[in-house]
């Protein structure tokens, strides 16, 4: 919602050349809080027997196997160091990641706001 849409205002060659900086930092982070929420929330689900818990599981464990079969091959595109950071080609790579990505953030938004009601709900 800020950063990919900020890099590609800024024009093609400089949002390639700043992706694969961006991408590193990213994936640690993204990975290491997908993997800690879900293992907390299955915790949480399998000790209260809750199925809000549990869907808000899947759901934030979802976006790991979904970088891996659907966003991995445009992460290795983008990051190939042959590629023309100016091409019209690396523009329409910059444009399905940013929509890929995008299902991974509503993945974890609805995850997230499951987890925040099983909180409040007695």
């Amino acid at each position: 919602m800020a950063e990919h849409p900020a890099r590609l205002e800024c024009g093609t060659e400089l949002a390639a050349t700043v992706f694969g900086p961006s991408y590193r930092r990213a994936a640690v982070m993204q990975a290491s809080l997908a993997i800690v929420a879900g293992v907390a929330g299955g915790a949480v689900a399998w000790l209260q027997s809750s199925a809000v818990w549990a869907t808000g599981t899947v759901l934030i464990f979802s976006v790991v196997p979904f970088t891996f079969i659907a966003i991995m091959s445009t992460n290795r595109q983008l990051l190939d160091a042959r590629r023309d950071r100016a091409s019209p080609e690396t523009a329409d790579l910059l444009q399905r990641w940013g929509r890929l990505h995008a299902v991974r953030s509503v993945l974890s938004a609805v995850a997230t706001c499951l987890f925040i009601y099983a909180l409040i709900t007695p």
